[in-house]
């Protein structure tokens, strides 16, 4: 018999939050200043929280039949964006935030999927949950597997704007990719975590995968 995992992050509401500011609010995101009570008869610590949208990412992959190696080898769906804060080009995954009120997840995941590249697709899957930095920020991803791909009709597409203009959806070997993440020459961090989820899944025969509406431990405090 299987028994209940022991690993299993949950919420702790019970640290009291004695004194509360907003340091600065914008549209993507906010910063607080909160003093919290970690523990009983202890003083309360300071700490700064960015409360961010939560996002998320989809690992496209075409395969077998689908693929267009003469191997039929697994491809991954890629875009390469500019990313200002770090000053880098970094190969991505598509992803986006969750900004539209009342968007379920895998709606926003369907949606930036044909925004960033052009591509729909027919089977989805969750891959694996995060937060990006929960030492700081609120923000969580779920990263989603998409299956059975097929470009939008012309007349459906989206005209990319600022940074996303500059856009060109590549297929690029999953294993090439998997590799590129080993060797330090990937960066992005729901790509990476995306990637070697997808990695584990496949070796799994797909076994390992959660249903598109599975359960999501977001943070209570984000946009």
């Amino acid at each position: 018999m299987n028994q209940p995992s022991r690993l299993r992050d949950v919420h702790d509401l019970t640290r009291r939050v004695v004194s509360h500011e907003r340091a600065w609010s914008g549209p993507i995101f906010t910063v607080d200043d909160d003093a919290v009570v970690l523990a009983d008869g202890l003083a309360p610590v300071r700490r700064q929280t960015v409360a961010h949208h939560d996002a998320v990412n989809i690992v496209a992959l075409r395969e077998g039949s689908d693929s267009s190696q003469a191997d039929a080898a697994a491809e991954i769906l890629m875009v390469r964006q500019y990313r200002h804060p770090v000053r880098a080009m970094l190969w991505e995954i598509p992803a986006g935030l969750l900004d539209v009120p009342g968007e379920q997840p895998l709606v926003a995941a369907q949606r930036e999927l044909a925004e960033e590249t052009d591509y729909m697709a027919a089977r989805w899957d969750v891959l694996v949950d995060s937060y990006a930095s929960p030492g700081f920020t609120t923000e969580g991803a779920r990263s989603f597997l998409a299956r059975e791909l097929t470009l939008l009709p012309e007349e459906a597409r989206t005209v990319r704007e600022a940074e996303e203009a500059e856009f060109v959806p590549t297929w690029v070997r999953f294993d090439d990719a998997v590799d590129a993440v080993m060797r330090g020459l990937l960066h992005n961090p729901s790509t990476v975590i995306g990637i070697l989820a997808a990695a584990r899944a496949r070796d799994r025969g797909y076994t390992c995968l959660r249903p598109a509406d599975a359960e999501w431990l977001r943070s209570p405090e984000s946009l």
